[in-house]
């Protein structure tokens, strides 16, 4: 339940900070590549400790599929920022989605077997989810440069197939 809590938390920080209510509030492409990096990068720093916690063949695949699909995405995210000659721009909701991914990790480290298991693949279903959301409702549409539109849809793409991984994985464990 805390966890649903917490990424209920991470939705409104990332829809909230990131300026849904006003057009003039809209995050720059600076800050769209920071969030979706910074996003990527916590969901492999989470699916890592999965890794070394979890004994489950299901959860341990999955996390490793985390792991592949999100440094692949973040690489492809750099070199586009590289090549446009963009720096990314840190801002609340990077900074909102940290803080927040850390409170969650400490958790996860208390936690040992099953109950870890549950917890972790509860969080990637909710995480997933909230950040799937805020790339269809405000970082893709927010996107000025269409290279950067088009990475972000490339990663929804993946990233909504992540969520229906972890929901299956959800099932298997209950």
């Amino acid at each position: 339940m805390t966890t649903r809590l917490s990424m209920a938390f991470i939705a409104v920080l990332i829809l909230g900070a990131t300026g849904v209510a006003r057009a003039a509030d809209k995050p720059t492409d600076p800050q769209i590549a920071h969030i979706a990096y910074t996003a990527g990068a916590l969901d492999v720093d989470m699916a890592k400790l999965a890794i070394s916690k979890s004994k489950n063949k299901d959860v341990v695949g999955f996390a490793n599929d985390m792991v592949r699909d999100h440094e692949a995405v973040n690489v492809q995210a750099l070199d586009l920022v590289k090549k446009l000659k963009v720096t990314p721009e840190d801002n609340a909701t990077s900074t909102a989605l940290t803080e927040a991914t850390a409170a969650e990790k400490t958790k996860l480290e208390r936690l040992e077997g099953a109950a870890f298991d549950k917890a972790y693949v509860a969080n990637e279903v909710a995480y997933h989810k909230q950040v799937n959301a805020a790339l269809e409702t405000v970082l893709i549409p927010s996107a000025q440069n269409a290279e950067l539109k088009s990475l972000l849809e490339t990663g929804l793409k993946i990233f909504q197939g992540h969520e229906q991984h972890a929901e299956m994985v959800a099932a298997g464990l209950n």
